[in-house]
């Protein structure tokens, strides 16, 4: 098993204690290191590596909130404490619509939970903490730059997501702590942004108010109770006011269908589409996983109608927890 690597945020970039009106070592003291290790055939190891780590929150007696992506279809989960101890986990949920995962201590862990705050409140502007596990040396103070929509390329749409700059370089599953000391975030992704003509990078935070109303659900059952969304398993991303397929994954409906990269997806059981964001609401709004799908396509030339059966995702994935 790998030690966390050794590494420190630049101190300009560090959180001082006294520019806040909380306990900022306390606070930092709930954020984890988080290792995971997936199997060779698991449907995610092809994008995501068979081993994974990033960091995580506690947010109850043992209970760590981090981004979905480093524990999905994981076979062990290490959490690793601020003191060197290392502590085995399970990853007990993962929600595909805001990108959630959450894991369960096996051993004791007596950190703090992080109080919930709320991410709606946040403003743009906020000087707030993206907060890594290692305390002040692996975290990063900044502040809100945007809060909006953000469409993935893999079938994923936020109405808000918050970013924040500079950019935290070990993001995932990083804690977003506001002016009061509470957790409203989760770290997703590092982006880049122009301003005032020079590229600089951001980190993309998943909004803590998406966890209050499936909290429960990812508890009990893995996965939030309620029908899934249809998934196509299509990756596409927005050229010219226009959504074109860059690649395709080899187990999903589009597959299938024979779409390829390069495609240009027109319209949705005819009614025209021109951003992801679209997109994705007019696949959604279809119904359920299971629903036909109809697409109109532009190819070299060609346009054409083609109807996909969609499928629930989590179907392919490992583990009895994240069927």
């Amino acid at each position: 098993m790998p030690s966390l690597t050794e590494w420190k945020v630049p101190p300009a970039y560090q959180p001082r204690p006294g520019d806040y009106s909380f306990d900022l070592d306390r606070v930092l003291s709930s954020v984890v290191g988080l290792h995971s290790i997936i199997p060779g055939d698991a449907f995610s190891a092809e994008t995501l590596g068979t081993e994974r780590a990033g960091n995580g929150v506690v947010i109850d007696d043992g209970l760590v909130l981090t981004i979905g992506y480093l524990i999905t279809e994981a076979e062990s989960v290490w959490l690793h404490l601020g003191d060197g101890r290392v502590v085995e986990g399970h990853a007990l949920g993962f929600d595909f619509e805001s990108g959630f995962g959450l894991v369960q201590a096996l051993g004791h862990i007596d950190l703090d939970p992080l109080p919930l705050g709320s991410s709606r409140s946040a403003q743009i502007g906020d000087r707030v903490v993206v907060g890594g596990a290692g305390g002040r040396t692996r975290s990063v103070a900044c502040q809100i730059a945007a809060k909006q929509e953000f469409a993935g390329y893999w079938e994923y749409l936020l109405d808000e997501a918050i970013f924040t700059y500079p950019a935290h370089p070990n993001w995932g599953g990083t804690g977003l702590i506001s002016t009061r000391g509470e957790l409203i975030g989760i770290g997703s992704l590092q982006l880049e942004r122009e301003r005032e003509g020079k590229a600089e990078h951001v980190n993309m935070i998943v909004p803590i108010d998406l966890l209050t109303p499936v909290l429960d659900d990812l508890r009990k059952f893995g996965r939030v109770n309620r029908p899934s969304r249809p998934w196509l398993g299509m990756y596409s991303t927005e050229i010219d006011n226009r959504v074109v397929v860059i690649g395709i994954s080899a187990k999903g409906p589009a597959a299938r269908a024979e779409l390829k990269a390069g495609d240009v997806i027109l319209a949705v059981k005819g009614e025209k589409i021109s951003s992801q964001s679209a997109f994705y609401r007019k696949l959604w709004a279809l119904g359920p996983a299971g629903v036909d799908v109809p697409l109109t396509v532009y190819h070299d030339g060609v346009t054409f109608d083609v109807t996909l059966t969609s499928t629930d995702r989590g179907k392919l994935l490992k583990g009895p927890r994240l069927h």
